[in-house]
């Protein structure tokens, strides 16, 4: 179940929706517990861009504050609640740690757009945090506000289903919320039908989620976002699990993974689950 929240923040706007999205979560999933963590740079910068130079135990004591503050603001007295604060200089790093040693079964993190030239070179820390493959992340748009989750989207590419659906993990989200289940593949290739390989795994991943009785379609679009988001609007859509799939540099270089798009440019939490 999910009910061991990590969600990290840097005071941001970006992530405290992100922190008041885990919130609300929280609340629909019975015995759910939210740990807000800060990384602390070692180097604080003033306006000026020169470094600041504090004690550590000045900094700590400003962001126990911090933290301090934002948990009042997210009105969160009916959730637990536990602010972490710890250095280092790598967020990812740090919070892959934080998951394994106390054992978080979800993190929550917030993403904002950039153009296609920042999303190329500069990436992000969600996005890290999914390739580094320690448990489930859900990306919280930007303004996206948490409903409760009833109807969830699987993309699948229906390919060598059995080995390359992480089947715990997946069942791990969807028994926390009992949504229906819409599992979609995007093909531009197969215009005419369906062909027989891909009704043969749709019987394997059928018998493979048949408790969360799913419903399939197959749509044959060219693009995969403009397909995505007409279903996500079709179909009222709460929650998107996409898996990520491993790219070399030239392949993601210049065609960004369908969980890169669907991070940047999803209006609704996106959950990428590892095979």
């Amino acid at each position: 179940m999910m009910k061991k929240i990590l969600v990290p923040t840097d005071f941001s706007e970006t992530s405290k929706n992100a922190a008041n999205y885990a919130i609300s979560m929280a609340r629909s999933v019975p015995g759910a517990s939210v740990v807000l963590y800060h990384l602390s740079d070692k180097i604080a910068l003033g306006s000026d861009s020169s470094p600041v130079t504090e004690s550590e135990d000045d900094r700590k004591l400003i962001v126990g504050a911090a933290l301090e503050q934002m948990s009042d603001d997210l009105n969160a007295a009916d959730v637990p609640v536990t602010l972490v604060s710890e250095g280092g200089s790598s967020l990812v790093e740090c919070l892959s740690r934080y998951v394994r040693h106390k054992g978080m079964d979800v993190v929550i993190m917030g993403i904002t757009g950039a153009t296609r030239l920042e999303q190329i070179f500069m990436g992000s820390n969600a996005l890290d945090m999914v390739k580094a493959n320690v448990c489930p992340v859900i990306i919280v748009p930007p303004n996206a506000q948490y409903r409760e989750i009833k109807n969830v989207m699987f993309t699948s590419d229906f390919k060598n289903v059995e080995s390359t659906t992480p089947l715990n993990s997946t069942k791990n989200l969807l028994n926390a919320f009992k949504p229906v289940l819409h599992i979609v593949n995007v093909d531009h290739e197969h215009y005419v039908e369906v062909t027989e390989e891909y009704k043969e795994q749709r019987t394997r991943l059928e018998k493979m989620l048949k408790e969360f009785n799913p419903q399939f379609y197959f749509i044959r679009m060219y693009d995969f976002l403009d397909a995505v988001s007409s279903f996500t609007a079709d179909h009222a859509i709460d929650l998107i699990i996409t898996v990520p799939r491993k790219h070399n540099f030239l392949s993601g270089f210049y065609k960004p993974s369908h969980t890169k798009k669907l991070a940047y440019h999803s209006h609704v939490p996106v959950a990428a689950v590892h095979e």
